[in-house]
């Protein structure tokens, strides 16, 4: 009988899901207790490590959702090897404000200049922030919604990606695009138009996206919904790989 109260205690915690309450209440009144605490300072240091604990799993729930293929930061990012690069901007746009007034990102430069690390860190700083995340290849995008289509699945795969805070797709330009897979592109876009904030990553200027969507239509078009909202950073300079690997040769 004595072990009820417990028990049920136990029961109720579980109820109103409060896993780190339940794991700490115990060991909490000991160190409240010693140091002479009052119920009050003991019941909101409980709710204080819940709430964090409840925000860490929230943070990871993004970060997974997200589909990054690497975690990386901002914090890794080595802005002396990219001059070009804005750092004042690339650090104020870490805040993620351009998200909530629903702006995009387009960073242009050449292979091997850390164009995915910096949308990799934009996306962490995101999720961070409690936002919804989605990060793909345009390669990988336009596949899934080519199947998505033919599967007769589309609309429930535009509606997942509309609903993101922030999309992020990463290598355009390195593949071009059919012309059925260009048009599923834009209206994606176009769907996320003043919905959500997009990220673009593109080895190609702008002057050469035609190529890839083989259109000067659409084209036109995808850069004027682009483009209307955005941030541009410019990331020219010499590939961090290849100046890895000459560093090793050497």
């Amino acid at each position: 009988m004595t072990d009820a109260p417990q028990i049920l205690l136990h029961h109720h915690l579980k109820k109103l899901r409060l896993p780190t309450f339940q794991g700490e209440y115990a060991k909490q009144a000991q160190i409240c207790a010693a140091e002479n605490k009052d119920h009050i300072q003991y019941l909101a240091r409980l709710c204080e490590m819940e709430l964090i604990d409840r925000e860490r799993r929230m943070i990871e729930r993004r970060i997974k959702a997200a589909k990054f293929p690497s975690t990386k930061s901002l914090d890794s990012f080595d802005f002396k090897i990219m001059p070009s690069l804005n750092k004042p901007l690339t650090i104020e746009l870490a805040r993620c404000d351009y998200v909530d007034r629903r702006e995009n990102i387009i960073a242009l430069g050449s292979s091997g200049t850390g164009k995915t690390h910096i949308a990799l860190g934009f996306g962490l700083a995101a999720c961070q922030r409690g936002l919804k995340v989605r990060f793909t290849t345009a390669a990988a995008l336009v596949h899934d919604l080519i199947e998505a289509q033919d599967e007769r699945k589309l609309q429930r795969l535009q509606k997942q990606l509309t609903s993101q805070n922030l999309l992020i797709i990463d290598e355009l330009g390195f593949v071009p695009l059919s012309k059925s897979g260009a048009e599923l592109l834009f209206e994606v876009i176009s769907q996320c138009y003043e919905r959500g904030s997009i990220i673009i990553t593109s080895n190609l200027p702008f002057d050469e996206w035609t190529e890839v969507f083989g259109s000067e239509r659409l084209t036109g078009a995808l850069l004027d919904r682009l483009t209307h909202h955005v941030h541009i950073l410019e990331m020219n300079g010499e590939s961090y790989r290849l100046k890895h690997s000459r560093k090793n040769r050497q």
